[in-house]
């Protein structure tokens, strides 16, 4: 009846072999995160063609209602097993079933990254985070813990209105005030200091962040509210 319903061996893949529900009347998890990947490019076609407003807001909530689906915001019950446990299936009948590392989190860490606004370019980058929202900054100082280039833990202090990542081994800092030009800080490995009014590294900034160079020790940009996500 099964093979009779669904020719499962008309399929090559794995689905006769190892999944026998591969997908069937499941929750597919890495579908929802190519779909997050798919809304969130159509964002960025959209602002970068010019559209209207309302056009890229609703485009960035469409992207949000999206995540929402993803496992890190379910329940246990909801998911059928931890939720950061790296699963894409969920059949109605039991829990989450087939490990999906290979796809669902390689679109969780590009769509991460396109929130955080990391974008490379003929060789340079740049940080356009007009999808990041505001909650995502913290309300008091904290600390930040990172392996650098050297493969050395560090910490920094993450200021109020602050987040703080790491990119190539570099911790970049996001700082939020309002009423501000943005601009990025970069501290260099002699502790010289230098401020660019764009928000764009030249290509030989850029090509130390690629080589892990330890060069360059941390980035640190002031945004203003109007260049986030409000919603």
């Amino acid at each position: 009846l099964y093979e009779s319903v669904f020719n499962h061996q008309a399929f090559t893949g794995r689905s006769g072999g190892m999944f026998g529900f591969e997908g069937l009347g499941c929750i597919y998890w890495h579908m929802v995160a190519k779909l997050l990947l798919a809304v969130q490019e159509n964002y960025f076609a959209a602002f970068a063609q010019g559209a209207a407003d309302n056009v890229c807001k609703q485009l960035g909530q469409l992207y949000y209602r999206v995540r929402s689906g993803i496992g890190f915001n379910k329940t246990p019950a909801e998911y059928g097993a931890f939720p950061v446990d790296p699963y894409s299936h969920t059949p109605g009948h039991a829990g989450a079933q087939q490990p999906g590392m290979t796809g669902q989190v390689k679109e969780e860490i590009l769509t991460r990254f396109g929130e955080l606004g990391v974008r490379v370019k003929d060789g340079t980058v740049s940080f356009k985070p007009g999808l990041l929202r505001t909650r995502e900054f913290n309300s008091e100082p904290g600390s930040f813990r990172y392996l650098d280039v050297a493969e050395t833990w560090q910490t920094i202090t993450v200021p109020v209105n602050g987040l703080a990542f790491t990119w190539c081994q570099v911790p970049i800092v996001y700082q939020m005030k309002d009423d501000v030009d943005p601009f990025i800080h970069i501290t260099s490995h002699d502790g010289t200091q230098q401020t660019l009014k764009q928000m764009t590294l030249t290509v030989e900034q850029s090509k130390e962040l690629f080589q892990r160079s330890g060069r360059i020790r941390q980035i640190t940009l002031v945004l203003g509210k109007s260049q986030l996500f409000s919603a």
